[in-house]
């Protein structure tokens, strides 16, 4: 009679939850909830996809222990399982730009043309902020804003950022930031910053990676 071995066991339960972060959508649904939590239809808006598809790839990453859920009125609230779902998300996004050819050309021939200089870290912006000297711009749509921001950071979608430049300090450098390290809105804010003459820079990450890490959080 054989019987599983407990490294094999524990193996196959490290499989299931590799596997089910082994989906691009999936991804982009952790990052999404990495901003706060949400129903499935306000998921689906998000990522422009049928509500059907969000709820099979939520309960895959739900069997796998990558999200909870919980049922508030008619509608089913998920959320992040822990603040460990998004440092594998950041695992695997490590390797992939550090031995895959076709992830460093998206990184050097995107990312890099918009913004070649080096990000701001969590702490040396949380010491800016204490002394006032920097303008802090969260980029992402108003509901992300609302769920949780940086302290005393003003909530300018990437859409009105041209149209509300005059209400910027020129003398203050302004540090842009989003959903994460990949967010394109905080690379594209930075980059349109920078034409219209501000001094500009991105958060290394973004706003889950900033709550995270312990950073203090308004909301």
């Amino acid at each position: 009679m054989s019987s599983t071995s407990p490294k094999l066991a524990l193996f196959e339960q490290f499989a299931l939850v590799a596997k089910a972060l082994g989906h691009p959508q999936r991804l982009e649904l952790i990052e999404q909830l990495g901003q706060g939590p949400r129903h499935v239809d306000l998921l689906a808006d998000k990522l422009g996809i049928p509500i059907a598809n969000v709820s099979q790839h939520l309960q895959a990453m739900r069997r796998a222990g990558l999200v909870a859920a919980e049922r508030q009125g008619k509608f089913v609230i998920y959320r992040l399982a822990g603040p460990g779902v998004l440092e594998a998300v950041e695992a695997i996004q490590q390797v992939a730009e550090a031995n895959l050819a076709e992830v460093e050309k998206v990184v050097r021939g995107y990312f890099d043309q918009r913004d070649n200089l080096e990000p701001i870290s969590r702490d040396e912006l949380s010491a800016r902020l204490r002394d006032g000297t920097v303008t802090v711009l969260d980029v992402r749509p108003a509901d992300e804003y609302a769920l949780g921001h940086v302290p005393g950071a003003v909530n300018m979608p990437l859409g009105e950022l041209e149209a509300r430049l005059s209400t910027l300090d020129p003398a203050q450098e302004v540090i842009a930031y989003c959903r994460g390290p990949y967010c394109v809105m905080s690379f594209e804010a930075v980059a349109r910053l920078r034409r219209k003459g501000f001094s500009a820079r991105r958060l290394e990450d973004g706003m889950p990676e900033w709550a995270a890490a312990g950073q203090p959080v308004e909301s």
